[in-house]
């Protein structure tokens, strides 16, 4: 008895162990109703599941290991009598604006360096009107800043706090709206596209690999008989999984994306390499010839270095072959890579988080993803230094030129799709009782098919700043808005007098004029942001 009693003993002890290092590894902690359906989460930001925590770091930490961004500065408030000009290239990418997306939905606020203002901006739709007969119209619109006043001019005292600025100190906000020219889905041309597509270890993570499996699904039923999709997987190695294929042979195409599963290492160098070698070997006369890489970013065989895996990228946009790179996956996602290639490649950089965003990419803009309409854009503001004194351009700061490169056709700028549409936001101080020509608008571009360079100005004058932040449109209104979030998470010193309070306040005055789903997601994102930041905006 004494032997059995012994052993039940022991087997308890051992059991009541096993229960408390369960306890301290999944943690504890009662489910905290955020009044979202199927979405639970703990009031300290941690992402939480049945009232269990997932061990995600607080907001403010690194909310995933290996996950690599970059720090491209901010930009600062120049003097008129410095420099009375800003060149930057454009830039369609919205990546930024999907992983903080995908980063707030996982219970944490993105790491500051991920956040890039332009792309959170370009991310929303503005309703500009379509140009005629031209790759771009220029639209333009400004108001006082409902963010900022003249003292985010001067750096604060040690301890004291900004004062809330008056009427007539205000900045005034400027935006500069481009929208490129529409080409129809009938309008088109023919396309040859590449896939190459990552099924290393890290693909298996957050279901990376599915996800990209049903993004090419949505994109295979949106092609067109005379279109062409070739598949190129890499691991260790690279492989050719399917030869350029005609949509006659759908069912092939599919199967062959169905039978990609993850494997082992990551030999990005390879992988685009054979992808590009691929569509050399079948080139699209006349059409578009586009190699498009879906991966988590991370190189670990072969050539890992960034500046060889570019150095090789630069060489094939000479040869007519675009690049477009598609990201997945936050742990151990490398931003920095796939920005950079597709810059390098002369494509864009997309974020696919959902199969709605892949839905946005693939299917409702998939001409403007695949054909464009310019290359080397790049924007040019001369400011009047009689009328602004000093002038900030929100975001663009990794899409800087120096002046002499607007003219200058062998500097890189960008490259814009069909119908994209690009948003510049400038805080602006004028000079006391100026009025009259406040700036010059110049786009540079090239087109895709010629080559040849064309010029675009547009003249911008006081009487188009309204007289209050609230008489402006409701489109300035949420650009506006949009760009205060992003500065705000970035911790941009600009925006240290700012608080998620105001932007959400902001958002509700702009809800009833603005009726679409994803200004409806962006404020649960600012009210999720604001949570995670110990506010309560009730």
């Amino acid at each position: 008895m004494k032997t059995e009693f012994k052993t039940v003993y022991r087997l308890s002890v051992v059991l009541a162990m096993c229960g408390l290092m369960l306890f301290i590894y999944t943690g504890c902690g009662g489910s905290d109703d955020a009044g979202e359906t199927g979405d639970i989460y703990a009031e300290d930001g941690y992402a939480t599941q049945g009232g269990t925590s997932f061990g995600l770091p607080p907001p403010g930490g690194v909310a995933y290991d290996g996950a690599v961004f970059k720090d491209y500065g901010t930009n600062q408030f120049i003097d008129t009598r410095d420099d009375h000009l800003s060149t930057f290239g454009m830039d369609v990418d919205t990546a930024s604006y999907s992983i903080t997306r995908n980063y707030l939905r996982d219970g944490s606020l993105p790491p500051p360096e991920a956040v890039r203002v332009e792309e959170f901006v370009n991310a929303f739709d503005y309703n500009y009107p379509t140009p005629w007969g031209e790759a771009f119209a220029v639209h333009v619109e400004g108001a006082p800043s409902r963010f900022g006043g003249v003292e985010r001019l001067r750096e604060p005292r040690a301890g004291k706090r900004r004062r809330v600025p008056q009427d007539d100190e205000q900045l005034q906000l400027l935006r500069i709206g481009i929208q490129g020219r529409v080409v129809s889905d009938e309008n088109r041309k023919d396309a040859m596209l590449t896939f190459v597509i990552d099924v290393s270890g890290s693909m298996a993570i957050e279901n990376r690999l599915e996800l990209v499996k049903g993004a090419l699904t949505l994109l295979v039923e949106e092609l067109r008989p005379r279109d062409k999709v070739a598949i190129v997987a890499y691991s260790n190695r690279a492989r050719i999984v399917l030869p350029h294929t005609g949509i006659e042979g759908r069912e092939g195409i599919l199967a062959a994306i169905h039978s990609l599963v993850p494997e082992q290492a990551t030999n990005v160098d390879e992988g685009l390499r054979l992808g590009y070698n691929l569509a050399l070997r079948n080139p699209k006369i006349g059409g578009i010839n586009r190699v498009i890489l879906c991966s988590d970013g991370v190189a670990n065989v072969d050539a890992t270095d960034p500046d060889v895996i570019l150095r090789k990228v630069r060489g094939h946009v000479a040869e007519g072959i675009t690049l477009t790179t598609i990201g997945v996956g936050i742990e151990n996602f490398n931003d920095v890579l796939l920005e950079q290639l597709a810059d390098n490649g002369n494509g864009s950089y997309a974020y696919v988080d959902t199969l709605d965003e892949a839905k946005r990419v693939f299917v409702e803009n998939l001409t403007g993803t695949l054909q464009l309409i310019a290359k080397d854009a790049k924007v040019q503001v001369g400011f009047n230094p009689q009328v602004v004194s000093r002038f900030r351009l929100l975001g663009y700061e990794n899409r800087h030129l120096d002046h002499e490169e607007f003219r200058d056709d062998r500097a890189d700028g960008g490259e814009i799709g069909a119908g994209h549409s690009v948003t510049a936001l400038y805080e602006i101080k004028l000079a006391e009782g100026a009025r009259g020509h406040l700036a010059t608008v110049s786009i540079r571009y090239k087109d895709p098919d010629t080559h040849r360079s064309s010029e675009i100005t547009e003249e911008i004058f006081t009487t188009q700043l309204k007289r209050t932040f609230q008489a402006a449109s409701a489109e300035f209104q949420l650009a506006a808005t949009v760009a205060e979030f992003a500065e705000i998470l970035r911790e941009s010193f600009w925006a240290e007098g700012g608080n998620l309070a105001t932007v959400s306040q902001s958002l509700r005055d702009i809800a009833p004029r603005i009726h679409n789903e994803q200004v409806d997601e962006f404020r649960h994102l600012v009210s999720r942001a604001a949570r995670f930041k110990g506010l309560n905006l009730e």
